[in-house]
């Protein structure tokens, strides 16, 4: 134990409790101003690890490391002399005496107390909350927890709240392998930020992804079988729901418990209350912040940026006193985040609740798309609500309390539908606060470019803070960046990368002009002088590499991926002509070109997926995946699929994945078009096309959309009097629909336009761009593209039909040419002291049964095993409810 006397101390001692994504930002702010220069400053901390980003808490389930969602390290802490204590929260605090206690026994005097403790899940006090597989979704522990519960045999999840944290912790159990349901009391999911128009897009989007839904029901009882654990819900109607897991996200409350013991005044719902500098208004020697503080309004933000204003509004007091500026009297409540891959923002005065206003809603059930804009009678924008596409969120949330400079309706259009061109960021109001998160505002970051010579958007973003917080004002940021530089005259670099001064546009035309067959050559005759000679980098090589690949029939190269120099030159997954997966297995992907498949090939798949102890899953592009195959296995693997007709599907490569198709008029009685066999036709005309990124198509045999062409790269949808072709879709981070490029084409004039599609993608479009950021930044966007591949507006037509050609009548499958020559299968080795099996000393032990892949972890220790508890208590210091764009958890 050891004590700070009162009069010992040389400087005045600040002691944080609580140390989450506020009290971070608190020490950054007290940095800036110079204070931890002129006070001790002494943390403490519930967790066992230092700030983390809890915005982005579920990308662990995606691979990110604890250590990576890290907001701090040691050359802040240690640079600015900073005392932090892990895993040692405050436990008692003696205002009269000054003197906080942690648990551990340590006692630190303190002429100043800020109180950083975020909030704590509510969990409802029903029977069987506390038995073996109930959890709470928020901190590291309680993911790790979850994780390690859900590997040990658990089949099927409830989640109770369909809020925003609701419904990420659904869409973990759902990445873990579990059926899954959603509980929600209220009759819409995420009932604070969308209305009932909203909620219902969010809905069916929700359940089309597979998950179960019940709102308007509350949570009775959790029953327990004879071992203790969960075995499923009894809920408010009475029904039942059979779950081996109990996940709780129904809410947080303000941690104010430490607070109430020692004295300070806390609101009737919770919550500390402080004045206008974040000072409780018992003592002025102590200060609270974030979600335990009651702000002046009586309200407790659950969101990332109130916590940072109440920060920089905290030690601006202890910095200036009464003479500081800042003051925190309410926050902005706009939110934007992206849950289970769907698109959801609220901004300003959503619900309308100002009265005296007018709705403009634009609604596409079919898509999943929902669009709401509040307007004042002036024509102010008060506010509004978009899901299924955040895209214009910046830009709007930006022109908020304004009157926008085009009518309300075309705001909310999409793309191609009278949506107005031009309006961006360059149009907002210089006083529009673009960076909710460290109110920075359009002046802000024009004049960091304009004034301070900022250049690049990193240099903004350290000169302004502006897109440093929750990240969802970047493309505004971007946007205003390159808007500023291009007023001021000032030139950017659009190299690709340190190595090249070319875009890959203009490397795309050198190497087809000149034939230039090696990333060798093409570096050191056009790479920057600097770099010739050298090796390259990890942005150019795969680029070029693709590149290369992509024209190799035209410009007399090898089109093979691992042939001599472009080997060297691949991503990870080309190595091995395979996915590697997160285990460090790989996945087998034979090619189903349309879905079409023979039983003898199915036996095939079975077969080889049995002897070689494989996971089997189909997927949503009608494959067939196997999953946990060893390197050395590979070859073997493929030697039998490619002696049964197999040929290699390219799910490792940017190339084409998939051309998805419905039963078509062969069989469904609505189908107007053979939609499988031009699904085969063009899936086999197009494999192996090396690309900027990843490419998939789908056919549907008639307007049902059965295929889900429109979130495709290029879809296709029979018509009574051909196809119609959609460009410019896909299903990934940011979901768009495609748009509508020709129609009622015959397949002759379908195929050809694809052709040219997709060769003018090949040529124009960025690295690793997907064709819908490339026909969203292309000028002109969709017109363009029309006039280009419709009309031959640049007369590239017949280039183009031709460079597709060559790949056609050129194709090679990339596993068979393997299997064939033992140069090229010396590669496939895991180790190389025993290149035939795996190392002796490590055990490749299975992680769990088939409801999660069957995959081969390699460990020295022993197999998983079941949890034997629920998760522990929430974070002590943390701030909880935070997501993208000042989200509330």
């Amino acid at each position: 134990m050891s004590t700070t006397a009162l009069g010992a101390r040389s400087r005045p001692t600040l002691v944080l409790v609580g140390h989450g994504m506020v009290g971070q930002r608190f020490l950054e702010a007290l940095a800036e101003r110079g204070l931890t220069g002129t006070h001790r400053v002494v943390v403490l901390c519930e967790e066992p690890r230092p700030a983390y980003d809890r915005v982005r808490l579920s990308s662990y389930f995606s691979g990110r490391t604890p250590d990576e969602l890290s907001l701090t390290d040691a050359e802040f802490i240690d640079g600015h002399g900073i005392e932090l204590h892990v895993g040692d929260p405050a436990a008692a605090v003696d205002r009269t005496a000054r003197i906080v206690t942690a648990r551990s026994g340590l006692t630190v005097g303190y002429d100043v107390l800020v109180l950083a403790t975020g909030s704590a899940p509510f969990v409802p006090p029903v029977p069987g909350k506390d038995a073996e597989g109930c959890f709470v979704y928020r901190t590291v522990e309680d993911l790790l927890a979850i994780e390690a519960y859900a590997k040990a045999g658990a089949r099927t999840g409830a989640v109770v709240g369909g809020g925003l944290l609701g419904l990420e912790a659904a869409g973990a159990l759902k990445g873990l392998g579990l059926a899954t349901h959603i509980v929600e009391f209220a009759p819409r999911l995420m009932p604070a930020q969308v209305d009932d128009g909203g909620g219902a897009a969010l809905l069916r989007t929700v359940e089309e992804l597979g998950l179960s839904v019940r709102t308007g029901a509350g949570t009775r009882e959790i029953t327990v079988g004879p071992d203790g654990a969960v075995t499923g819900m009894v809920l408010s109607d009475g029904s039942e729901l059979a779950a081996d897991m109990v996940v709780f996200s129904a809410g947080v409350r303000p941690r104010d418990q430490l607070a109430r013991a020692c004295g300070l005044t806390v609101g009737e719902r919770g919550g500390i209350v402080v004045d206008a500098r974040c000072r409780t208004v018992a003592d002025p020697r102590v200060f609270a912040i974030g979600e335990c503080a009651q702000a002046v309004d009586g309200r407790v933000y659950g969101l990332v940026a109130p916590g940072y204003e109440q920060a920089e509004t905290a030690a601006a007091a202890l910095a200036d006193g009464e003479s500081s500026a800042l003051t925190f009297t309410g926050a902005d409540l706009s939110t934007k985040l992206k849950l289970l891959g769907v698109a959801v923002a609220s901004f300003g005065d959503a619900h309308g609740a100002g009265g005296d206003c007018l709705d403009v809603v634009y609604s596409d059930s079919r898509a999943g798309l929902y669009k709401k804009l509040v307007i004042g009678r002036d024509g102010t924008l008060r506010g509004g609500i978009l899901v299924g596409d955040a895209e214009a969120y910046g830009t709007l949330r930006a022109f908020t309390g304004t009157v926008p400079p085009v009518a309300p309706e075309s705001l909310v259009l999409p793309a191609g539908a009278g949506a107005p061109a031009g309006l961006g960021p360059a149009a907002l109001p210089e006083e529009a606060v673009v960076c909710s998160c460290h109110n920075v505002t359009k002046a802000a970051i024009c004049g960091a470019v304009a004034d301070h010579g900022c250049r690049t958007v990193p240099e903004v973003k350290k000169c302004t803070k502006a897109g440093t917080g929750c990240g969802g004002c970047v493309k505004v940021v971007t946007q205003l960046v390159d808007a500023g530089l291009a007023a001021a005259g000032v030139e950017r670099d659009q190299g690709l990368c340190g190595c090249f001064a070319h875009t890959r546009e203009e490397l795309y035309e050198i190497v087809l002009a000149l034939r230039i067959a090696s990333y060798r050559q093409l570096l050191d005759g056009y790479g920057r002088q600097e770099a010739r000679g050298g090796d390259g980098c990890e942005i150019c090589k795969p680029a070029v590499a693709s590149v290369i690949a992509s024209l190799a029939p035209s410009i007399g190269a090898d089109g093979y991926v691992l042939a001599g120099e472009q080997a060297a030159l691949q991503d990870t997954n080309d190595h091995f002509l395979a996915n590697l997966q997160k285990n460090g297995s790989y996945s087998v992907v034979p090619r189903v070109p349309g879905g079409e498949i023979a039983p003898e090939k199915l036996i095939v798949i079975g077969e080889v997926a049995r002897d070689f102890g494989l996971y089997t899953k189909i997927t949503g592009g009608q494959r067939i995946d196997m999953f946990g195959a060893r390197v050395e296995q590979l070859p073997s693997i493929w030697a039998r699929l490619v002696d049964a007709g197999f040929e290699s599907g390219h799910a490792y490569g940017k190339s084409l994945r998939t051309v998805k198709s419905c039963v078509g008029r062969t069989w469904c009685r609505y189908g107007v078009q053979d939609s499988v066999r031009m699904a085969i036709d063009l899936e086999l005309r197009y494999r192996g096309l090396r690309s900027p990124h990843k490419l998939k198509s789908a056919v549907s045999g008639c307007a049902r959309e059965c295929a889900e062409a429109r979130s495709k790269d290029f879809g296709v949808i029979a018509t009574a009097h051909g196809w119609n072709l959609y460009v410019g879709g896909n299903g990934g981070a940011t979901p768009r629909h495609a748009d509508l490029l020709a129609q009622d084409l015959s397949d002759a004039e379908l195929v050809r336009l694809i052709d040219r599609f997709l060769m003018f993608y090949l040529r124009t479009a960025d690295r690793l761009e997907r064709t819908s950021v490339w026909l969203e930044r292309l000028p002109g966007g969709l017109d363009h593209v029309r006039d280009v591949v419709v009309h031959d507006a640049l007369g590239i037509c017949a280039e183009l039909e031709s460079l597709m050609a060559a790949h056609v009548s050129h194709y090679r499958d990339e596993w068979a040419e393997t299997i064939d020559d033992p140069e090229k299968l010396a590669r496939f080795v895991s180790f190389v002291n025993a290149p035939d099996t795996p190392d002796p000393v490590v055990a490749f032990v299975p992680e769990r049964d088939q409801i999660k892949p069957d995959l081969p972890l390699l460990t020295l220790g022993l197999p998983p095993r079941r949890a034997s508890g629920s998760a522990g208590a929430a974070d002590g210091g943390a701030p909880a409810d935070v997501l993208e764009g000042s989200t509330p958890r």
